[in-house]
């Protein structure tokens, strides 16, 4: 036996083990839970079938026709130039099996475009590396960030078992209702998918793209945005949580007291330390990415919090306004790569994170040491 072939029997057998050692190793779509996954998964199957029928007919004629004229019993090669009857039957069956898959494909792509009579609708939108959800009509709205800490994306704890797939803020749909969901872009473009309910659809700055789906049983479904986004593109997981009525009506009401408090918290006066403890909280989830989180960065596309120009330099002016280009300036609006902050954070975590950078990460500013929510309203 020669070295390729040692090499090829040995990666046959390592591939047979590992998948014999993982019980729960699994070759096919995800399990559906939607209508529209259900018709997607059997759609897959017929083809699949239909591909292996065609497959055993196609090799199972050549190589009995091989095998039966082969040299070695006698058999001579025939000489003919064409048949004319031949050429058309094997137009027309391959014409008629497409025929017959594409009818199917087409109700089920018809059903996924189908966003009518729906029960609500949610706005989603993506950024970098986040998802935003808007319940229309329900003034909730929220952001729904990573929840795997830092320590196991680098190594330095044991992960958990919905590693890189685990949010802090999941999506929470009623069971059985249909929910049409808006998808744009506030960046680049992003792809919201969900395969348990069949649903990918691109999310486009500048454009509103819509699907839809109804979750046909309670549960946590996960997903991750299909898209290369960026630098951080592998972070950037979907969590729907569907539940039935009554929790769904308890959590937009708990949604709603959450709006609520962070709003009037714009108006109390914040200690340093809470400002601090908070905003490391805020900046793990939506700065560490990026400035990683130590503060260190990724220069020069983003560059460090520690020792940073403008998270010790001076934020007011003479007249009480936040100068340009100043750290309140940067959170609020944005600059280059980074996006503003002002549409996603409320005033409490805008004023702790920019509290928390000057304060840690190897910084101790005393020119503005600390800002509070209301100095970040007024700045709006």
């Amino acid at each position: 036996m020669n070295k390729k072939a040692i090499f090829f029997l040995s990666t046959i057998l390592g591939a047979t083990f590992a998948q014999n050692g993982n019980a729960a190793y699994e070759l096919n779509l995800r399990a559906p839970h939607s209508e529209i996954a259900h018709q997607i998964y059997d759609l897959h199957m017929l083809i699949v079938y239909v591909c292996l029928a065609i497959m055993v007919v196609v090799f199972g004629v050549m190589f009995y026709s091989i095998y039966k004229h082969r040299k070695s019993v006698g058999h001579e090669a025939s000489q003919f130039h064409e048949h004319h009857l031949l050429e058309v039957v094997w137009t027309i069956i391959p014409a008629v099996i497409l025929i017959a898959m594409a009818v199917p494909a087409t109700k089920t792509i018809l059903a996924m475009k189908d966003t009518s009579a729906a029960d609500m609708t949610v706005k989603v939108t993506g950024l970098q590396w986040k998802w935003e959800y808007d319940y229309i009509g329900k003034d909730v709205k929220f952001i729904s960030n990573l929840a795997t800490t830092q320590d196991q994306i680098h190594g330095k704890s044991e992960k958990g078992e919905n590693y890189l797939l685990e949010v802090d803020n999941p999506m929470v749909v009623p069971v059985g209702k249909k929910v049409r969901v808006l998808l744009t872009a506030n960046d680049v473009i992003h792809s919201w998918s969900m395969p348990s309910f069949g649903v990918k659809q691109d999310a486009i700055p500048g454009f509103i793209k819509e699907t839809w789906f109804r979750a046909d049983a309670p549960g946590t479904y996960r997903g991750q945005c299909s898209e290369l986004c960026g630098q951080a593109h592998g972070f950037m997981p979907i969590v729907v949580e569907a539940v039935s009525e009554e929790k769904y009506a308890a959590w937009i009401e708990t949604k709603k007291a959450e709006a609520a408090a962070g709003a009037a918290g714009s108006d109390k006066e914040w200690t340093k330390e809470d400002l601090i403890a908070n905003g490391k909280t805020v900046y793990e989830k939506n700065c560490a990415v990026c400035h990683q989180a130590n503060g260190a960065g990724l220069p020069p596309a983003f560059p460090a919090m520690t020792g940073s120009k403008v998270a010790l330099g001076a934020m007011w002016g003479a007249d009480g306004k936040y100068l340009k280009d100043s750290h309140v300036d940067r959170l609020l609006n944005g600059k280059g790569v980074m996006p503003a902050w002002k549409a996603q954070l409320n005033d409490v975590e805008i004023a702790s994170v920019i509290t928390y950078e000057r304060q840690a990460l190897g910084n101790a500013a005393t020119v503005d040491p600390i800002v509070q929510p209301s100095q970040i309203k007024a700045a709006r």
